[in-house]
């Protein structure tokens, strides 16, 4: 087998979701609507809880910032698919491969940590209401999300140092329509058992760690919610938990689903397929859900839109 040192690497080839040239006028379109619906809709959430000073709260701050962090995700790997489809060329740099890998570990693991600390938002919230004020305060909700930024940057910095490291094969094709940490380890010819290894540690931890968060905090939210006298009391609270726990569901739900589809079939492009529902679906329902299984969330878009119809 030829080997190539990674310096002399110049691009890899991303050969998307189907090879048939009459798919990709469809799969553009569609792509470039998902990618647009994400946007608008994630953007309008973020400008109405800006513009609205009811929902200047810990809740529709971690909202906020994951709405931002889903455009964020979205724009690292979708744009540079639509180009590779208009231009018909599925080439991608080095260096823009290496980029994506890094930009999309670094918003994964920070959606699974906001996701986290909005279950304990709503932990606390109904569990210790009289408490909330205290322990949410903004040192208390600001810096940890700091800190998961930080070590979300961490995490991707290293796992791209030890990509950067490999020597790759003359074959660079990525069965996927991005630059995937694992399909990319998968294409070196040198020694990747501690990529490998890194990947396994990484997963456990800030998959594991943070869903196990969610969970603490939801068994105590139904169980605090099974022990109100009100009925709607608990319609109240339920309805308050109803679009989070709706987002953590389709989040580690189409994640989960993702790595059945890549054990149980040994077509990459069938993974690839599976793995559209959780890199690029989940991001545009998020927005879908929020505003209209939430009240508040209504009212205030209403308002926001009101207010640019109106404006001269």
């Amino acid at each position: 087998m030829n080997y190539r040192n990674h310096t002399t690497i110049s691009e890899f080839l991303l050969l998307g979701l189907t090879d048939d040239p009459a798919l990709q006028p469809l799969i553009f379109s569609l792509f470039l609507s998902m990618y647009l619906v994400t946007i608008l809709g994630n953007l309008l959430i973020i400008l109405a809880i800006y513009s609205d000073s009811h929902l200047h709260t810990p809740m529709y701050f971690f909202l906020s910032n994951l709405s931002f962090n889903d455009i964020c995700l979205r724009t690292t790997t979708v744009p540079k698919m639509l180009v590779n489809i208009q231009s018909q060329d599925q080439s991608i740099s080095y260096t823009c491969c290496l980029s994506q890998v890094c930009f999309v570990l670094v918003f994964t693991i920070l959606e699974n940590f906001l996701l986290a600390r909005m279950a304990f938002d709503r932990y606390v919230a109904i569990c210790h209401p009289l408490r909330y004020t205290v322990i949410m305060n903004p040192l208390l909700y600001v810096s940890p999300l700091q800190s998961s930024l930080l070590i979300s940057t961490m995490d991707a910095f290293l796992h791209s140092l030890l990509v950067l490291r490999l020597s790759f094969c003359t074959d660079l094709e990525i069965p996927h329509f991005f630059c995937e940490l694992a399909e990319v380890i998968e294409l070196a010819c040198s020694d990747t058992l501690i990529n490998n290894i890194l990947v396994f540690v990484a997963a456990c931890v800030f998959a594991s760690f943070p869903l196990s968060g969610i969970i603490f905090s939801y068994i105590h939210i139904v169980s605090s919610v099974l022990r109100m006298p009100s009925s709607e009391g608990k319609h109240k609270a339920f309805c308050t938990c109803g679009s989070q726990l709706s987002v953590v569901f389709l989040f580690y739900g189409t994640g989960f689903g993702v790595y059945i589809s890549s054990v149980i079939t040994d077509s990459p492009r069938k993974s690839a397929v599976a793995s559209v529902m959780y890199s690029v679906v989940t991001q545009m329902l998020n927005p879908f859900i929020y505003s209209l299984r939430n009240k508040d969330m209504k009212e205030a878009l209403r308002k926001f839109i009101g207010r640019i119809a109106f404006s001269p």
